[in-house]
């Protein structure tokens, strides 16, 4: 019983400290809440003022301004049904994201890097491929 005793504050300081870590490696919500929605206009704000991005037969590096217009695009062709997150992490100042995203058409794998530390932190890379499972 008094094993019981010390070990429970210890267990339960190492399941915050998990948690903290969880909650800073995570991809901001307002990124995965654009996706949900299909919303390019919140999406963008998120966008480096460069951005690398694989957006079907779109490759290339675009400007914030560029990538604004592909994606709206992209949503415009294919509204979100479902976003469902599959993996994500991070270390430092860089986390990633790997997302199913399920529109009314086709299924997709969605990749993000984002950088920065929170509230900076933005978009550096975004790809959309046919997911074909």
């Amino acid at each position: 019983m008094n094993n019981i005793k010390i070990y429970r504050p210890a267990l339960m300081v190492f399941v915050f400290l998990i948690s903290c870590l969880q909650l800073y490696s995570q991809v901001p919500e307002g990124i995965i809440t654009a996706f949900k929605n299909g919303n390019s206009a919140t999406l963008s704000k998120y966008f480096n003022q460069s951005i690398e991005m694989v957006v079907l037969e779109n490759d290339d590096i675009y400007s914030k301004e560029q990538a604004r217009q592909i994606i709206s695009h992209f949503f415009i062709n294919n509204k979100p049904e479902k976003f469902t997150i599959l993996h994500q992490g991070g270390k430092d100042d860089s986390y990633y994201l790997i997302g199913k995203l399920i529109t009314h058409n086709k299924t997709y794998r969605v990749y993000f890097f984002v950088k920065g530390i929170s509230p900076n932190r933005y978009i550096h890379q975004l790809r959309i491929e046919e997911d074909r499972q």
